[in-house]
């Protein structure tokens, strides 16, 4: 901790999402980009007693933590994001729970094809802003605290 109260975090941490039952999945932390966001598939809307709905495979089948579990969610928004590459694309956001530094947080997540990025999960400044600090020099510091406390 540092002089505001914020946990640092290192270029890349260790995040669970409770509601999922995903532990120990790599999270990117990006301050460059707005929304933070997590790789899914079969990415599908559908409208459930007048609510639009969203439903997803978190995930690939190749990925550790792949639990072949379908989700059904409301959907909080849907906007247009520009991507990394420059691409702008529509995307369904979710609220959901995610754990660092044994503390949950709710976060909104956009729903996209992150197959082809190193990490399934990315971060951005919304979510950072007025609760870490980030020391890009430095990786898992989230992990490297839970264990210390466990």
């Amino acid at each position: 901790m540092n002089e505001f109260n914020l946990h640092t975090v290192g270029r890349v941490e260790q995040v669970d999402l409770p509601d999922w039952n995903i532990t120990g999945i790599e999270a990117k932390i990006d301050t460059g980009a707005y929304s933070s966001s997590i790789h899914c598939h079969h990415i599908e809307e559908f409208e459930k007693e007048g609510i639009s709905f969203v439903r997803f495979n978190i995930l690939d089948p190749e990925h550790h933590s792949y639990n072949d579990q379908l989700v059904e969610l409301p959907i909080f928004d849907k906007r247009d994001v520009k991507s990394s590459n420059g691409q702008t694309e529509t995307r369904f956001f979710i609220k959901t729970t995610i754990r660092m530094f044994n503390t949950e947080y709710k976060i909104e997540l956009s729903l996209t094809d992150r197959s082809v990025m190193k990490f399934p999960v990315l971060i951005g400044r919304k979510f950072i802003h007025n609760k870490f600090l980030v020391d890009v020099s430095k990786k898992n510091l989230s992990k490297q605290i839970t264990e210390r406390t466990s």
